[in-house]
């Protein structure tokens, strides 16, 4: 076995045992919350909300947020650090937040294999539209004011409780413009790349890589303030390479396992799609034009996009693209190896280029 899968293999191991342990930790922290929430002793509706919240948080996938928290600690120390637990929460209360609330902007009916809370709230209140509305909004809310109370809560000492809750008001505030952002960007005809790298970077990288290695490295007691430049430069380069993956498995992804042209259907002026209009004849670029945004669009015309888009090479441009952000990432995180433990150096170098052969 080479020595680079050895790596992998050890990354791989890494990633699913804080997701193992982290799955423990969630799911004690809602047992928890459930007996310890101020509510009024009548709310139905507050436990209600409470159980919905858990149920989305509870779905989470590989963690990948919570691997860059830990790791980010590894890079100071292998000790354990108070504080540390109360971030991955944090972490993930807030990326709850995100999803329910993306989940009421797009109209989507389901997330991570189950109801969107959204679509949730819709089948409980079928008559009353405008209440299913307002509590979806709550309880997207309340996980973001949980996300900062379990961060006050913590054993962290006190100058690291504030900067950690600076660091996530800083990480929601960037989210919210990205979502901003990433509603405009769909009013251009065929957005400039930089508009995309910068709706990336603000909608997601921005507190899934940046503030999560942040929290990460205040907890195991860094300065990352001292640092800023250069993991504000590598989260940007991973949450680009990462929009760019799941833009291209949105339209050449294997339908039989996640659903394809969501994207198109929704009229999202993606990576993807830019390529696309770029490289279309105008007839083809019409024909685009002309479905973008169609919610009833037919999984045959989706199979007619992705047609038009593999004879126009844009599966190998978008592919070309995501290794080349990813080998900068890389670069990257190979630059801070005098600094920091070789072990948790490797870990950041190695992921980006692990995590975009998905789709090569």
């Amino acid at each position: 076995m080479t020595e680079t899968a050895v790596v992998a293999g050890q990354i791989r191991d890494r990633l699913a045992g804080y997701e193992r342990r982290f799955g423990t930790l969630f799911g004690e922290y809602f047992r928890t919350l459930a007996t310890t929430l101020d509510a009024p002793a009548f709310s139905r509706f507050t436990p209600q909300c409470l159980d919905l919240v858990r149920d989305l948080s509870l779905r989470g996938g590989k963690r990948t947020r919570v691997a860059f928290l830990y790791e980010a600690a590894r890079l100071v120390t292998t000790e354990s650090v108070e504080g540390l637990d109360e971030a991955a929460l944090s972490i993930e209360l807030l990326q709850t937040h995100g999803l329910i609330h993306d989940d009421i902007i797009d109209d989507s009916p389901t997330r991570r294999g189950g109801l969107s809370t959204y679509y949730a709230y819709r089948q409980n209140f079928p008559e009353q539209p405008k209440t299913a509305l307002g509590l979806a909004v709550l309880a997207g809310d309340l996980a973001f004011a949980l996300c900062l109370q379990v961060l006050l809560e913590s054993k962290a000492p006190a100058s690291v409780r504030q900067a950690m809750v600076e660091t996530q008001l800083k990480a929601a505030s960037a989210t919210f413009v990205g979502q901003i952002t990433d509603i405009e960007r769909d009013f251009s005809p065929i957005p400039d790349e930089e508009v995309l790298h910068s709706v990336a970077e603000y909608k997601s990288a921005r507190y899934s890589a940046l503030a999560t290695m942040q929290l990460g490295l205040l907890a195991a007691g860094e300065q990352p303030a001292r640092f800023d430049q250069d993991l504000h430069r590598y989260a940007r380069l991973v949450g680009i390479s990462e929009q760019m993956c799941n833009d291209y498995q949105d339209l050449f992804g294997d339908a039989r396992s996640q659903p394809t042209g969501g994207d198109i259907r929704e009229g999202r002026r993606n990576y993807a799609v830019r390529v696309l209009l770029m490289a279309a004849t105008e007839v083809e670029r019409a024909m685009v034009e002309a479905v973008l945004g169609d919610a009833a669009c037919t999984a045959e015309t989706i199979d007619d996009i992705r047609d038009i888009a593999v004879r126009r090479g844009v599966p190998q441009k978008l592919r070309t693209d995501v290794r080349h952000y990813a080998q900068l990432a890389s670069a990257e995180a190979a630059t801070w190896r005098p600094r920091w433990r070789d072990e948790a150096v490797t870990f950041f170098e190695r992921l980006p280029m692990w995590s975009a052969e998905r789709i090569m």
